[in-house]
């Protein structure tokens, strides 16, 4: 389906980061990260292209050889004998190009894949950070380089724009105005079309943007349809592609950038907590308060670390906030590693709530001083295990027994307040704790609809001294998707005195001809 794209939008400015050698680059890296002494022969990534094998990305000393990307494999290899080749891993390629959009976050939280080989970063308002628009390029550029990737970059008005620059000429910054005229000495191959469209334009001897906008819109949509035109305009930047950021913006977030980096964990804990206390002024003028903080520790050498809590309660306080990351750092499988050092930390707020002022007494009662330690216990289990992993039991408006409660996060919840099922001082009427599922007994009763008299459990035969029952319980009149049978619970106890749970599935002739027994659970 063709998307739909928006007008132009005035002011908004997209960077477009252009990685024609990719795969190239990864395999250098990874390399040189194993080796110290890497491979220097001509390099190229093959790939299975209609059973025929061909090169799809070679390195410049492969250029300089005289291997081109498409040429056949044996053909490259009779032109240089030394070449070396790599099969392709769209996976590897993939992956590599996600760390990178991570580690792009630096510069602004919209961050949007383009294509299996370039990214589209939204800088608008982001730009008077790093000097203008030309000295964040430029820091990109060299901050990727030193990692190892070949970069272009453009910045243009709109995504489509930008993407043309970044791949058809050295890249740099367009200014308001100039755009049309920059993209349109580019060639047909940046309209991003089909090859037979693309050899149509050719043919009819049209062999740039410039040439192709010339022709009228209806003429060209006639010949080769719609999406061409779509192209066209998007490239001349007359509508706008969205931009798909891989992450939610944040609410709320503030960061510190070194001129040398950090490489004590310590340290950049330390951090940590100044940009909690600075965020939490943030939210304090703003009536809030975070239920959910993520830190982003931003490495030298590209790799970024992020570490996210969550909390019961929203809070500004910047020793409970530090408190949750120690606990989430140490529970870690692979430890917080500064590496060569962080240069940027990052503390964000992706959910934040209402918190007001409240009214405590000075003499709190227990109840109230248990509920909060309760609560900052429950938040420090879910930051070191896992928020799904720390469960409490919640009510539900249900008549089966098994069904009567769920288990959800603790993070949040209140103290549930349980209905009492029997009067002070009785007997319980069930089990605290039931099977997972019940099991199937054999039951020999006095008559149809009468208790058990003797039943028969993983082989062992116990015979009844007492019961009491039934209790019926049915299924919910509103559930009438389902049709269960109608239950008869019944405690009984065992010559021995132990004391049973059982119910018979189903009422005698009116739904079943022969009911069956199951065990539900066992009385303490």
């Amino acid at each position: 389906m063709e998307q739909v794209s928006a007008p132009a939008t005035p002011g908004r400015r997209i960077l477009a980061i252009a990685l024609p050698s990719l795969a190239i680059d990864r395999i250098r890296r990874r390399e040189r990260s194993r080796s110290a002494a890497p491979d220097d022969r001509p390099l190229g990534v093959v790939s299975n292209v209609r059973g025929l094998l061909r090169l799809t990305a070679v390195d410049a000393r492969a250029v300089a050889a005289g291997c081109q990307a498409g040429a056949a494999l044996g053909e490259a290899r009779g032109i240089c004998p030394e070449l070396r080749v790599e099969p392709a891993d769209e996976h590897g390629d993939a992956s590599a190009l996600d760390a990178i959009a991570d580690w792009c976050d630096r510069y602004t939280p919209l961050v949007g894949l383009d294509g299996p080989a370039g990214l589209a970063l939204d800088v608008t308002g982001c730009a008077h950070f790093f000097g203008g628009e030309k000295a964040l390029a430029d820091d990109l550029v060299t901050r990727l380089a030193a990692q190892g990737f070949c970069a272009r970059v453009a910045v243009a008005g709109t995504m489509g724009t930008a993407r043309a620059l970044a791949w058809f000429t050295p890249g740099g910054v367009a200014a308001l105005g100039e755009e049309a005229a920059r993209v349109g000495e580019l060639p047909i191959g940046a309209l991003r079309i089909p090859d037979d469209a693309r050899l149509g334009l050719t043919r009819a001897g049209l062999r740039t943007v410039a040439a192709v906008a010339a022709r009228g819109r209806t003429e060209l949509a006639a010949r080769f349809g719609a999406s061409l035109v779509t192209r066209l305009d998007e490239t001349l930047g007359t509508i706008d592609p969205p931009i798909s950021p891989r992450r939610p913006a944040p609410s709320r977030m503030v960061e510190r950038r070194f001129a040398e980096p950090l490489a004590q964990t310590e340290a950049a804990l330390a951090v940590l907590r100044a940009l909690g206390l600075s965020l939490g002024r943030r939210l304090e003028l703003s009536g809030e308060g975070i239920r959910r903080a993520e830190a982003a520790f931003f490495r030298t050498d590209g790799g970024v670390a992020r570490i996210a809590i969550g909390l019961g309660a929203p809070t500004r306080d910047p020793d409970l906030l530090l408190r949750l990351f120690r606990e989430r750092i140490d529970a870690l499988a692979d430890p917080l590693d500064p590496g060569f050092g962080f240069d940027m930390i990052r503390l964000s707020a992706p959910e934040a709530e209402p918190l007001l002022p409240e009214e405590r007494d000075f003499r709190a009662d227990e109840r109230e001083i248990a509920a909060r330690d309760l609560d900052e216990l429950v938040d420090r289990l879910s930051a070191r295990e896992g928020r799904g992993r720390v469960l409490r039991a919640f009510a539900r408006d249900a008549h089966r027994p098994e069904a009567e409660a769920e288990l959800s996060s603790a993070q949040g919840s209140r103290a549930v307040v349980w209905a009492p099922l029997r009067p002070e001082g009785e007997p319980p009427r069930r089990p605290l704790r039931l099977f997972a599922r019940p099991e199937a007994v054999d039951v020999l009763a006095e008559v149809p609809d009468g208790p058990p008299i003797r039943f028969v459990w993983r082989r062992a035969v116990h015979r009844v001294a007492r019961a009491e029952g039934p209790e019926r319980v049915a299924l919910e009149w509103w559930r009438v998707d389902e049709a269960p049978l109608t239950r008869d619970y019944f405690r009984v106890e065992d010559e021995a005195g132990a004391r049973f749970w059982l119910f018979r599935d189903g009422l005698f002739v009116r739904e079943v001809r022969h009911p069956r027994w199951y065990l539900h659970g066992l009385f303490a």
